[in-house]
């Protein structure tokens, strides 16, 4: 339940050796700063607007576009035939696979997205995986920090088990779906296939192609006319 082999495709990274098969998955987190300062050879061969700020520890891949007012601060690895669009800020330690979209008032930190991610509107990223073609809806906000500041904790079957880890959202399985505006609390652990209704507060483990239904009760009223 807690490698990565449960969540992710590895063949769908060009970073598979972050992942070890002999520790949680939520691990790999502490090694993307060090494998980005052993690995990372800054240089753009994608298309950079004028009008966007890139830093110098950054890599763009070909056919990636970089839309003016985006701003990669670095350092950040991101592959091929991304959209990086206008609004997007991505911050320290991102690494980003092939074929992803990073979309507008978007933020990333110290995470790594699996090939055909897409996180086109108004989402937060911070200390996660996303796997092979997760789709977060507009609004998403993956909480990385408890609000104690204590170590983050996976709550799963009535039980908790340590992370060792004070900053960890989440671990988003290949091809989940998150619906628009959900907060997914640190700690959490998205199966392969799952969808989460929008509107949705969820934190612990979300096993593989499980639907997280939101139910809601509303009324209609007729509007009083105004005198």
């Amino acid at each position: 339940m807690n490698r990565a082999a449960d969540y992710l495709d590895l063949s769908h990274t060009a970073h598979a050796a972050l992942f070890r098969d002999d520790e949680p998955v939520w691990s790999v987190l502490t090694r993307i700063a060090p494998y980005l300062e052993a690995n990372l050879k800054p240089g753009i061969q994608g298309k950079v607007d004028p009008k966007a700020t890139v830093g110098d520890k950054v890599f763009i891949g070909a056919g990636t576009v970089v839309e003016p007012g985006a701003v990669i601060k670095g350092p950040a690895w991101i592959g091929a035939n991304c959209q990086v669009r206008s609004g997007c800020y991505i911050r320290e330690n991102v690494i980003v696979g092939d074929g992803c979209v990073l979309g507008n008032s978007c933020e990333f930190k110290n995470c790594v997205l699996f090939d055909h991610c897409e996180v086109p509107h108004f989402n937060y990223v911070g200390d996660a995986i996303l796997g092979h073609k997760a789709h977060l809806g507009a609004g998403v906000i993956l909480s990385n920090v408890r609000l104690d500041r204590g170590e983050v904790m996976v709550t799963h079957e009535g039980g908790r088990m340590a992370t060792g880890l004070k900053k960890f959202s989440a671990i988003v399985g290949d091809h989940a779906e998150i619906g628009c505006n959900t907060v997914i609390n640190p700690g959490s652990l998205i199966g392969r296939r799952s969808i989460l209704y929008p509107l949705a507060n969820f934190g612990g483990v979300l096993p593989a192609d499980t639907i997280w239904k939101v139910r809601q009760s509303g009324e209609a009223a007729p509007r009083r006319s105004e005198k």
